[in-house]
């Protein structure tokens, strides 16, 4: 049986040491197991299975780590429990798709041609002779299976992949996660459906397991839950990667235990607070049951577990301290909770400052499962398991955002504690460190400063721009 490992961030010397444990460990459980081959699924590895849990519109403050008093979170506050929670971890976008994007590829989103989430209120555009020309089936676009992705990277080391909710980069055969290096697939491709129905709210049906449209009765984030743990169940003896982007709590809002009103166009935004938490303590659920089930095949040290959220919350949610909602690129439309686990590696009930972004973490989990992407498609994050173990000291970063709708336009930077928005004719430069709501204005007060952030800002524009997509949603 392997030790747990839960204070290794004690000290230096104290992790070392547990290390050393580990490898003598992993090299005895490895003889035994050539005699014994119900032992594998034990056995310690080299490659750690890989958990993304990634909740869609969940707000800042809506679990126990984060402060919530009226919801209720207890695998959550386990994972902040046992592993480590972070402060300033942005979504790679304001709105769904394009942080998907960004954490399927772990690279900004506009490269591809993602600013936008797919569906009734896109923006869509395709290029036709050199030209972008409008698109009027949104459905029709999706991630060009050309793209390297995390699973197909990850596969090449040997892991199985699944993954198991909302897709939303793609509704065509040709888009199927199946398409994109995953081995299983069940859940809906477009950006929301009814919970009981599993429709969207025009009726189109995109419930599919693997590429085959299916009927299953049941409240969808259940079947996500179960769906995801026989996944652990059915490959616990090699190493995976579990991807599981629950489409709670998007709307509809629809409880546990309410069938009806099916959603249609003009009731899809009906609930309240109540609603929503019950919505949110069916993710919880099903966290629980993950953690459950890597616990009962002893693979948990071995198991890196990561849940995040794609956007600030919406509507129902809780972002406090932050200011403003989705599709914002206001602290509230973009920072977000992150949980981190990983027993073997990384310090229990640690939190950290490190400003982090989505597409760190394929960074993370590629160099976790010792893989590199093409030289030619570099990862735009980071590996964050140096900062996290101690072994590299926090970094300085610059992050940027962009909204350009006809409807709206936004652009934001964040560089050190520093951040500059543009809210239409409007803008601002605020010291986060100081002012995380977001209410006072320095951009008079520190005009180098304010300079300096916009000119950042171009650089990233510039850099992102410079390849013609073949596509564009905004």
């Amino acid at each position: 049986m392997k030790t747990r490992s839960k204070q290794l961030g004690a000290s230096k010397s104290n992790l070392l040491s547990a290390v050393h444990v580990v490898r003598l460990v992993a090299l005895l459980c490895g003889v035994c197991s050539l005699f014994d081959p119900g032992s594998a699924a034990a056995a310690p590895r080299s490659r750690p299975n890989l958990v993304f849990i990634l909740i869609d519109d969940f707000g800042y403050a809506d679990s126990g780590p984060y402060g919530a008093k009226d919801i209720r979170t207890p695998h959550m506050d386990r994972l902040a429990r046992e592993g480590v929670r972070f402060t300033d971890f942005y979504a790679n976008a304001p709105v769904c798709t394009p942080t998907r994007c960004g954490f399927i590829t772990g690279r900004w989103q506009q490269r591809v041609g993602f600013e936008w989430a797919m569906g009734f209120t896109a923006e869509a555009f395709r290029r036709v002779d050199g030209r972008l020309v409008p698109e009027k089936d949104v459905h029709g676009l999706g991630l060009p299976t050309s793209v390297p992705t995390l699973p197909k990277l990850l596969k090449t080391a040997g892991y199985a992949a699944g993954a198991f909710g909302k897709w939303h980069l793609g509704y065509k055969d040709e888009y199927n996660p199946t398409k994109h290096g995953f081995d299983e697939y069940f859940g809906e491709l477009l950006g929301h459906s009814d919970y009981y129905t599993h429709a969207y709210y025009d009726g189109t049906y995109a419930l599919r397991d693997g590429m085959e449209p299916v009927r299953v009765e049941g409240y969808l984030t259940d079947l996500i839950n179960r769906r995801a743990v026989e996944f652990v169940r059915k490959h616990a003896a090699e190493p995976f990667f579990l991807y599981v982007p629950h489409l709670a709590v998007h709307c509809p809002y629809q409880p546990p235990g309410r069938p009806l009103p099916s959603v249609t166009k003009e009731n899809m935004y009906d609930g309240d607070r109540r609603t929503y938490a019950a919505m949110v303590e069916k993710v919880d659920e099903g966290l629980g049951m993950l953690l459950a089930e890597l616990d009962r095949l002893d693979i948990a040290d071995d198991t890196l577990v990561v849940l995040s959220s794609d956007n600030g919350g919406e509507r129902y949610s809780d972002n406090a301290p932050l200011f403003h909602h989705k599709s914002t690129l206001w602290e509230g439309g973009i920072r977000v909770p992150c949980l981190m686990r990983w027993p073997a590696r990384l310090p229990a009930g640690a939190v950290t400052h490190q400003v982090a972004i989505t597409m760190d973490l394929t960074a993370t989990f590629a160099a976790a499962a010792g893989v590199q992407p093409a030289a030619d498609r570099p990862f735009d994050g980071i590996d964050l398991l140096p900062i996290l173990t101690g072994a590299e000291p926090e970094r300085e970063r610059t992050f940027a955002w962009r909204i350009n709708r006809m409807s709206r336009q936004q652009k934001a930077v964040r560089h050190g504690t520093w951040k500059y928005i543009q809210d239409g004719n409007v803008e601002m430069l605020f010291d986060l460190a100081a002012d995380v709501g977001e209410r006072r204005d320095l951009s008079f007060s520190h005009p180098d400063k304010f300079t300096e952030l916009k000119r950042r800002l171009r650089e990233w524009e510039s850099e992102v721009d410079r390849e013609p997509t073949d596509f564009l949603v905004r």
